[in-house]
């Protein structure tokens, strides 16, 4: 990640504001406060990942917040995973507090109210991911926010070091890569806040956040095999194959519509990866367990509006 912004070199007198008007205000949407005056520094880096974007914060002390009017005024819908790396700094969303040390990461999400506290200089890197990412593998994160993880368990650890290095790596992969492992970042924190919900005793609507996280790791598992059915699907994870349908209808999908979707998703990926422009179209269709090409073919230009090929076509133009 490249330098996006410092308050080095700026007059001292200028330096809060300065944080204010370009790092509050366009990274994020956020009022920054600091008793620090002209004594302030701070400084952003910003690169992205695929659909996710990474940035390295190192800051002075302050208190910073998200607030309704700030929300009012924005379209960001985005899921932020705030990993500590010097110093420690406080979360507030969703009526818990938390604190992030170095090696620990909590998240937090734009579309609801919530404040950081730094009370001491501070760096820590931020993994921003659109909340959709999340959101379908997982459910909703009201219940996730302002937890802190990393410490102890051994899948949090790891979770914590891949998306921190890939942080410090996002400038220099390649744009193909980094989509396929921005996705694959956010599959591991899902399995991870899947983990963690799965020891805990948890209201009615966080089990069902819990077990449709479980549901989709499922599916997402066994999409090659075009066999993959409901019914299997259901006694796999020890449901009725009526509340499998009924956990995916809280999305507006039904089984058989989400797995299409997970495989065209799929699909789509592959066709757009030049690592994979040697594989015929047909290959990667059955690849993905689809058994019937001309199938295929209709159900993917209704969902992106040209046929496979075209796709792959549209892309060399580029």
């Amino acid at each position: 990640m490249t330098i996006q912004f410092t308050t080095d070199g700026s007059p001292g007198h200028r330096r809060l504001a300065l944080w204010q008007d370009i790092v509050c205000d366009v990274f994020v949407g956020l009022d920054c406060k600091s008793d620090l005056g002209s004594a302030f520094h701070g400084s952003v880096t910003r690169g992205t990942l695929g659909k996710a974007v990474c940035s390295e914060v190192r800051s002075d002390r302050q208190h910073v917040f998200r607030t309704p009017s700030r929300i009012a005024r924005s379209d960001q819908d985005f899921i932020l995973i705030a990993l500590g790396d010097r110093g420690a700094g406080g979360v507030v969303q969703d009526g818990r507090e938390t604190v992030i040390r170095p090696g620990e990461f909590a998240l937090y999400d734009t579309t609801r109210p919530y404040e950081l506290k730094f009370d001491h200089a501070f760096t820590q890197t931020i993994f921003m991911v659109p909340r959709q990412m999340l959101q379908r593998r997982l459910g909703g994160s009201e219940t996730l926010t302002a937890i802190s993880f990393g410490a102890d368990a051994p899948l949090e650890q790891i979770t914590y070091d891949f998306i921190y290095r890939l942080c410090q790596s996002a400038d220099r992969i390649d744009p193909g890569n980094a989509a396929i492992l921005s996705e694959q970042a956010v599959d591991l924190l899902a399995m991870t806040l899947s983990e963690r919900l799965g020891k805990t005793s948890l209201p009615s609507s966080t089990h069902r956040s819990a077990l449709l996280y479980r549901l989709k790791a499922h599916i997402r598992a066994h999409l090659a095999d075009p066999d993959l059915s409901l019914q299997e699907t259901a006694a796999a994870l020890g449901i009725s194959p009526r509340y499998v349908n009924d956990l995916l209808a809280d999305e507006d999908t039904s089984f058989q519509r989400h797995v299409l979707a997970e495989r065209l998703a799929q699909c789509r990926r592959d066709l757009a990866s030049p690592l994979l422009a040697h594989r015929h179209v047909s290959e990667i269709a059955f690849a993905w367990g689809f058994n019937d090409l001309s199938h295929f073919g209709r159900v993917f230009r209704e969902h992106f509006g040209m046929s496979p090929r075209e796709f792959r076509q549209s892309l060399l133009r580029h």
